[in-house]
């Protein structure tokens, strides 16, 4: 008899790296693992294209990729698949994309003929790449999970933004109830009124076409003299806050709170923001704001890092523990 000995894969170390998207995010993940980041080089030639090189080997390492796919959407994603390709042929045991945000979230079904599901193509192009695993944070919807073959870890951000909401602002709020900007994110909506145990409304909009605008059209729920925190899950150029917040504020409601995971704020989103009516604004890191839209913004906004929770989902994924108890799940 043959004995056959079924051994566990075993990987080396931890090698963490970083694409040029989102610098500092990667920089705090790696105090907090107490590791350095690996050295690469990155350099777009005159035609555009980019090319990589590892400053060391990462053969049978288990490899982090962090790069978030915000804007420039297209150079940071194509970055991602060359960097994940490098780590391939370089003999990588395990490589780990971890997206912050991911790209053509909204693209996640064919709501209309002749239009294609890009988010599926995302997908697709990271497993050929070489990925074997994935960690992203809020996706636009959920089933893009179930784009993925490859296993992955689909977190939210959204503990953060409640513990800092309760801790820090509760106590000055008056009556304070959660807004949903539209019922496509009323489901999550209702985890964030759960959570702080408020009372809940939603925003019925309607969009024409496939124009960004939307129109926001009437309150269901009641906002009369009291806070509100309009929760969302992105914010791009800021049109939808500001019909929310231009509802809510024609229905009777106080001092305006924003709450939303990944802070596009594309094109003059920020100026739009400062302009509005809002008591202040609370989101993460899983975008970098440049200085200027901070300025922009001023004392208005309190941006909290993931990173703390990304490096220690990390080692857990590297050490074969559950992630889900950090949540108490």
């Amino acid at each position: 008899m043959h004995h056959v000995h079924h051994d566990l894969k075993v990987y080396g170390g931890i090698k963490l790296f970083s694409g040029t998207g989102s610098p500092e995010l990667s920089q705090k993940v790696s105090e907090y693992l107490e590791l350095p980041l690996s050295r690469r080089e990155v350099i777009e030639f005159p035609n555009e294209n980019l090319f990589i090189k590892l400053g060391g080997s990462v053969r049978g390492q288990d490899v982090y990729v962090v790069q978030t796919t915000s804007s420039p959407v297209h150079r940071n994603l194509m970055e991602l698949l060359i960097m994940i390709q490098t780590l391939k042929l370089d003999s990588a045991a395990r490589i780990t994309a971890v997206i912050p945000y991911l790209c053509y979230g909204r693209s996640d079904k064919k709501d209309q003929p002749r239009v294609p599901i890009t988010a599926r193509l995302v997908a697709d192009m990271i497993e050929a790449a070489g990925a074997d695993r994935y960690m992203t944070f809020d996706p636009h919807a959920g089933q893009i999970q179930g784009f993925f073959s490859i296993p992955g870890d689909v977190l939210t951000a959204s503990h953060l933004l409640i513990n800092h909401i309760n801790n820090n602002l509760r106590s000055e709020m008056k009556d304070p109830v959660v807004v949903s900007v539209d019922l496509g994110f009323a489901k999550k909506g209702r985890n964030y009124a759960a959570d702080m145990d408020m009372p809940i409304a939603f925003i019925e909009k309607r969009r024409h076409g496939n124009d960004a605008k939307a129109e926001a059209l009437t309150l269901i729920g009641d906002v009369t003299d009291r806070d509100v925190i309009i929760v969302d899950d992105e914010v791009d150029t800021g049109g939808s806050i500001a019909q929310a917040v231009d509802v809510v504020k024609k229905y009777g409601a106080r001092d305006v709170y924003l709450a939303f995971i990944h802070p596009i704020l594309s094109a003059n989103g920020a100026a739009r923001l400062a302009s509005l009516p809002i008591k202040h604004i609370i989101t993460t890191d899983s975008v970098p704001i440049s200085v200027e839209k901070l300025n922009i913004l001023k004392d208005r906004i309190t941006v909290l890092s993931i990173s703390a929770m990304l490096g220690e989902v990390i080692r857990r994924a590297h050490e074969g523990r559950s992630v889900g108890e950090m949540f108490n799940e």
